[in-house]
């Protein structure tokens, strides 16, 4: 107060404590915060470089999330892929057991377990998305993954989606059930006549293949009547014949590819049956899909792989590299609290020492008392 009149002794001894109790203030700060640097005002240039380095550290860190985001991604078309693997293994195996066996009944059982097995791959890629992702679904810009590796998206790795349907495969469905053919017979014929008599050259000699091209029966057109070619094609597992009077011809319902042929040159030529696993060949080129397929598969799976090994590997160097920052940015603020619990002590030594020297000062005023 402007009143009062303190000696010199006094005066310095007030001024030592109060700067000491300043010091003491601001190393507490330091203890409690753990930081030397808290404001701009405590350092200018350090404060400012370690704002710099936490604004990127956490930059990076949002940058993070989105990695894990796509690692998950990625793992969810790899297991799709895994799983469509098997199924198209599954299917080829199906295939293979059709060409061990000749009934046409079981051929077409094969031949639905193997539509089966193609639904279940369209299913399967459907629901191998992750958060509106599916990168096995289908070839789209909306399907297509990008992953940014620093704050500008100067670096970063653009994932194209691919379609692993059964079509984007070049598989299908197989025809299945029976298929339908006519042999037309020339004039009014009836069912005890000879070929020769309806439709086939004089001479000639009528033949029945399966779908492979192996001769299932002959016969003799001079000799053979109408009913025998129908009662041989009805002697055929999965082969349904029956001589239609009114059209004059003989109608063929067959679940397995059948050739009827003539070696002469007026003959009337019927293929009947559907493709599917009706034949050997078919068979051949539908198993000679499911390989490309597989191939398909294991270059895609290969292509994601190296893919997220790449995000993998971005992601721990981004993390290792948010640790440098926050690190660097703590070399410049963080306080040494050992040191500072020492300032701390020294400082209330100090404290305790003015405290003294004050005392003392204020006792040499005091003194004048004692002369009243």
């Amino acid at each position: 107060m402007a009143g009062i009149t303190l000696t010199s002794a006094v005066r310095n001894n007030l001024n030592t404590l109060q700067t000491t109790a300043d010091m003491m203030s601001k190393v507490q700060d330091k203890l409690a915060t753990g930081k030397k640097v808290n404001s701009a005002l405590d350092n200018p240039n350090s404060f400012f470089t370690a704002k710099g380095l936490e604004n990127r550290a956490g930059d990076l860190t949002n940058l993070l999330d989105d990695m894990g985001q796509a690692v998950q991604t990625l793992k969810a078309a790899d297991k799709g892929i895994q799983a469509v693997s098997k199924l198209v293994d599954a299917a080829k195996a199906k295939a293979n057991q059709a060409l061990t066996t000749a009934d046409a009944n079981e051929r077409d059982q094969y031949a639905s377990e193997y539509n089966e097995l193609m639904t279940q791959i369209d299913d399967l890629v459907g629901d191998s998305g992750y958060k509106g992702k599916n990168l096995i679904g289908g070839a789209s810009s909306a399907n297509d993954l990008k992953v940014s590796f620093n704050e500008d998206g100067s670096s970063k790795l653009d994932i194209s989606s691919v379609d692993l349907t059964s079509s984007g495969l070049g598989l299908s469905a197989v025809a299945g059930g029976a298929g339908t053919g006519t042999i037309d017979l020339a004039g009014t014929a009836d069912e005890t006549d000879t070929l020769a008599t309806f439709g086939f050259d004089a001479g000639s000699t009528v033949t029945i293949r399966n779908g492979s091209g192996g001769v299932v029966a002959e016969l003799d057109a001079d000799t053979a009547t109408v009913e025998d070619l129908t009662d041989a094609l009805n002697e055929i597992s999965g082969v349904k014949a029956k001589f239609n009077a009114t059209d004059d011809s003989i109608e063929i319902e067959s679940s397995v590819n059948l050739t009827v042929e003539s070696s002469g040159e007026n003959a009337d030529t019927a293929v009947v049956g559907s493709s599917g696993f009706n034949s050997d060949a078919a068979i051949n080129a539908v198993i000679d899909d499911l390989k490309s397929a597989q191939d398909t598969l294991r270059s895609q799976a290969s292509t994601f792989g190296t893919n997220l090994s790449i995000v993998e590997t971005r992601q721990d160097f981004t993390k290792a590299m948010v640790n440098t920052l926050t690190e660097g940015a703590g070399k410049l603020t963080l306080a040494d609290t050992n040191e500072e619990g020492a300032n701390l002590l020294a400082l209330q030594t100090q404290q305790s020492l003015a405290t003294t020297s004050l005392s003392l000062a204020a006792q040499a005023s005091q003194n004048v008392l004692r002369l009243f």
